[in-house]
Parts: structure tokens; C-alpha cells; sequence
């Protein structure tokens, strides 16, 4: 009879409050895992590649690489064609 008469007592007070953190903690912490794994599904197709050689991860790589400016339309184009022909043997 923990609610006698309406007096839970010092330790009915802290184990109503532990336990009101222990849930909104796991409720968050569900929240935040359940974000990550949907958000880490892109990353994890981009290995696979759309040509089936596995370079389309590369291939976006190069691509940023040239919207930032950081390489020029000739490299871009010399990189992306080695990319799509595949390891040389």
C-alpha cells in the first residue's frame, strides 16, 4: 500500500522521479538511434555504385570535388573516365 492516504514518503518521491528519467532517457535515446540508422541507409548504398563496378561512391566524391571547384572540367573528366573503366590489370 504504497499510496496510503496519499503519502508516498521521501523514497516513493526519488523513485517516482528516477524512473520518470529512466523512461524519457530511453524514449530520446530510441529517437536518436532510430535517426541514425535511417540517415546512415545513403551512405551505405553509395559503395554499391550505379554501374556495378563500385565507384559510385567515388564518382560522388569526384563530383563534389568539381562543383567546389576544387578540380577543373579536364581533370574531372580524365578521373571519371579511369573510375569507369575499372582497376587496370
Amino acid at each position: 500500500m504504497m499510496f496510503w492516504n496519499g503519502n508516498m514518503g521521501g523514497w516513493g518521491y526519488a523513485l517516482m522521479v528516477i524512473s520518470f528519467v529512466l523512461f524519457w532517457g530511453a524514449v530520446i535515446a530510441a529517437i536518436v538511434l532510430l535517426a541514425r540508422y535511417l540517415g546512415s541507409g545513403n551512405r551505405g548504398r553509395g559503395a554499391g555504385g550505379s554501374s556495378g563496378t563500385g565507384s559510385g561512391y567515388a564518382e560522388d566524391l569526384l563530383a563534389e570535388r568539381f562543383a567546389r571547384g576544387e578540380i577543373d572540367e579536364t581533370e574531372y573528366t580524365a578521373r571519371l573516365n579511369v573510375l569507369r573503366r575499372g582497376p587496370q590489370r
